[in-house]
């Protein structure tokens, strides 16, 4: 209730200002005393002074000339001390209402610090859970009342691990900065960690709808990041999509959503995937599987196979290519492709490929002291390729095992080859001058263009399987294979064609111009020792085991790390 009438003035005052009061008083009083203000009236009081070396008997009343001279001393000492304890007081006050601010604008920063992430500026996951809830509040349990988008950027480690933290972070940084302009006003974008992102979109209405999302992230983040110095390098990323109510409670989203990226990594990454129950059983058994391969690597159980390859128009065995394989103590063997996309996953893929290379150049030099020269293709992963000192360990490689650089092919994916041109001419260019050749692998499934390939040093495109398969029921499958050969003809490239498993492929490819065959319809991957046995029974073929080099020009080129198929 309001009272009118006048408004009543309070003044309060500190303690500094109190104790300097009752000071003053003190002294106020005590001087009085002295003074003899409070003598009793009527009564004489008498005060012996000597001055000048005379006595002189003062009149009643009369006050001793020193006791006046130290009472007004006395007070004036007091009422300094009370002036002191008042600007005291005033300078303290004003140290405790800065010291106030402070302490409220670090509380201020320290609640941004718990709920933002300092590299990006986006919300952290606590936010995100927050939101998360909050969201909850306004939408209820109606269908597709909320989705939310986990992102994990393929390729972010060999970017951070190749050109430096200060590059990773300024990756990150325009991610967070694509994905805020991505998020409408009532959607929320998050960095939890590392190279992984949430997105919460508010109400989608649908899968359809949420799908859309997802794509349109695609997009925007696949587009080129300019690294410092003008470097530019393409990123693709891998989203799980999980949608509230139907992919369970909200405490369960975005673990869900991780379990569906994750399923998306093994596949290869570079699309979006909604949750299924199985997933989220798949993403504890990849943790449980990396674990084992991080020991396998250290403990040598991964094993080199090697499958064969084959010239077009004189049946020669001119090669073989490297493929990994790892037989689990007790998972059996592991498929390559889910033995890549782990290793993607949890960064291994460097230590792989690695691995991959030292042992090929190992049987290289095995096979050679037996009396085999056989020249190996080994595949260079993205993560190897922007390695500064790439060309420097393949070099001291192959001098630990006295290996020849002209026995190995490089080759590196379409796909790879096309996320950091620069860094691929720069390693091509090296490798070619180190006597290795080089190769373009899985060609016809990327984007690369007539004036990007003329600048690379490769000598063979590979064309990838799935146009192979297709030879003879598929027109667009058999126009594809035709052009590729022809314009890698027009370039001087020489082309394998991988997958070849039957007679009508292997026919249509001869026809076509196709120089070399890979495939189950000439040999299966083999071990090293079932490999030379195979290479020492061949009749239709005549062995590429050679007495003296090959002339560089007709060995294949291969640009990619060490195939992990």
């Amino acid at each position: 209730m309001l009272m009118n009438g006048p408004k009543r003035v309070g003044f309060r005052w500190s303690a500094a200002q109190r104790g300097a009061g009752l000071v003053v008083f003190a002294g106020t009083w005590l001087l009085a005393q002295w003074l003899g203000l409070s003598a009793v009236p009527g009564q004489a009081h008498v005060t012996p002074a000597e001055v000048d070396g005379l006595v002189t008997t003062l009149p009643a009343g009369a006050v001793d000339a020193q006791m006046v001279l130290m009472a007004l001393a006395f007070g004036a000492f007091v009422v300094t001390l009370a002036l002191v304890c008042v600007l005291v007081d005033s300078r303290t006050g004003r140290r405790a209402q800065s010291l106030s601010s402070s302490l409220h604008a670090a509380n201020r920063r320290l609640r941004e610090l718990a709920f933002q992430d300092a590299l990006t500026g986006l919300p952290n996951r606590p936010h995100f859970e927050e939101r998360l809830d909050h969201l909850l509040d306004h939408t209820g349990r109606s269908p597709s009342a909320m989705a939310v988008l986990f992102i994990d950027i393929d390729g972010f480690k060999a970017v951070n691990e190749s050109f430096g933290h200060a590059a990773g972070d300024e990756v990150l940084q325009e991610v967070g900065r694509r994905l805020s302009a991505l998020a409408r006003p009532q959607d929320t974008a998050a960095r939890i960690g590392g190279d992984e992102f949430l997105l919460l979109v508010a109400a989608p209405g649908s899968h359809e709808a949420a799908a859309a999302v997802a794509q349109r992230t695609l997009h925007t983040l696949v587009a080129p990041y300019t690294l410092p110095g003008g470097r530019e390098v393409r990123l693709s990323c891998s989203i799980g999509i999980a949608v509230f109510p139907e992919h369970g409670p909200t405490n369960r989203l975005i673990g869900n959503a991780d379990s569906a990226m994750f399923a998306v990594k093994r596949t290869g990454g570079s699309t979006y995937a909604f949750f299924e129950p199985r997933m989220e059983l798949d993403a504890s058994d990849q943790l449980a599987l990396q674990n084992d391969l991080r020991q396998a690597i250290a403990q040598g159980e991964l094993a080199l196979f090697y499958q064969p390859k084959i010239d077009a128009r004189t049946g020669e065995f001119t090669g073989v290519e490297a493929l990994v394989r790892w037989q689990h103590a007790t998972r059996g063997a592991v498929g390559p492709s889910e033995l890549i996309a782990v290793a993607e996953r949890f960064g291994l893929i460097g230590a792989v490929g690695e691995w991959v290379f030292d042992e090929a150049c190992r049987q290289i030099r095995a096979w050679e002291d037996a009396g085999l020269r056989i020249r190996v293709a080994v595949n260079l992963s993205a993560h190897q390729l922007r390695q500064d000192d790439l060309v420097q360990r393949i070099r001291r490689t192959l001098a630990r095992h006295r290996v020849d650089a002209a026995l190995l092919t490089f080759e590196i994916t379409e796909s790879v080859a096309m996320e950091d041109t620069q860094a691929t001419v720069r390693s091509f260019a090296q490798l070619a001058r180190a006597g290795a050749s080089l190769a373009i692998d899985d060609f016809g499934t990327g984007h690369s263009s007539l004036a990007y390939l003329r600048t690379l040093p490769a000598r063979q495109l590979k064309i990838d399987r799935s146009f192979v398969s297709d030879l003879g029921v598929s027109g667009d499958a058999m126009a594809v294979v035709d052009a590729v050969i022809r314009l890698a003809h027009a370039l001087g490239l020489r082309v394998v064609a991988e997958g070849v498993e039957t007679e009508r492929q292997r026919d249509i490819l001869q026809t076509l111009g196709c120089d070399e065959f890979q495939g189950y319809l000439f040999a299966r991957p083999m071990d090293a020792e079932h490999l030379a046995l195979w290479a020492a029974g061949e009749e239709s073929t005549r062995l590429f085991v050679e007495k003296r080099a090959a002339p560089r020009e007709s060995l294949p080129l291969a640009s990619e790390p060490p195939t992990l198929q």
